[in-house]
C-alpha cells in the first residue's frame, strides 16, 4: 500500500469558501520553506501521539504540518546558528522504507496492521534531521 494522500481545506480566510484539494507530502514545495516551531503532543499517550511542525512556505502561507499516530520519532537538531531554519528537502516512503521495517520488527508483529509511512524533513541553515514514523499527515493553512 502506498504513502496516504491527505486532504487540506484552505478558507478564503474570511469565512467564506472551503476548498479541498488532495495533497502529497513529497510533492510539497519543502525546498526553502521555513520551520517556526515545533511541537509534540503525548497528552494522551497511546491514543494522542502528534507532532506538528508551524511552516511558513516561501509564498508566505502559513501552515501547521500534523503528524497523527506517531509510532517514532528522531530529532537530530542542531543550535547556535543564528539564521531562520529553512528546509533544504523532505521526503517520505511507505511502509517498504528500511526503518519503517525495523520498527515493525521492533514490535514483533504487535503493529504489523498498522500502516506505517516514513517522513523525513533536512534543514538547510543547522543541517539538522527530522525523521518520523507515523500513520499520516495533514496541512491546516493558517490564513
Amino acid at each position: 500500500m502506498g504513502i496516504k494522500h491527505i486532504f487540506s481545506t484552505l478558507t478564503d480566510g474570511l469565512g467564506g469558501i472551503n476548498k479541498t484539494k488532495k495533497m502529497d507530502f513529497n510533492d510539497l514545495n519543502w525546498h526553502d520553506a521555513v520551520i517556526k516551531n515545533i511541537s509534540i503532543d503525548r497528552s494522551n499517550p497511546g491514543k494522542r501521539d502528534i507532532i506538528q511542525l508551524d511552516i511558513i512556505w516561501t509564498n508566505g502561507i502559513k501552515s501547521t504540518i500534523t503528524f497523527s499516530n506517531v509510532y517514532f520519532a528522531s530529532f537530530e537538531m542542531n543550535f547556535g546558528i543564528v539564521a531562520l531554519d529553512s528546509i533544504f528537502k523532505a521526503y517520505s516512503e511507505d511502509r517498504n522504507s528500511y526503518l519503517v521495517k525495523e520498527l515493525y520488527k521492533k514490535w514483533k508483529g504487535l503493529i504489523d496492521d498498522v500502516d506505517l509511512n516514513y517522513y523525513e524533513i533536512e534543514t538547510n541553515s543547522t543541517k539538522s534531521t527530522i525523521v518520523i514514523i507515523a500513520q499520516e499527515f495533514k496541512i491546516d493553512d493558517n490564513l
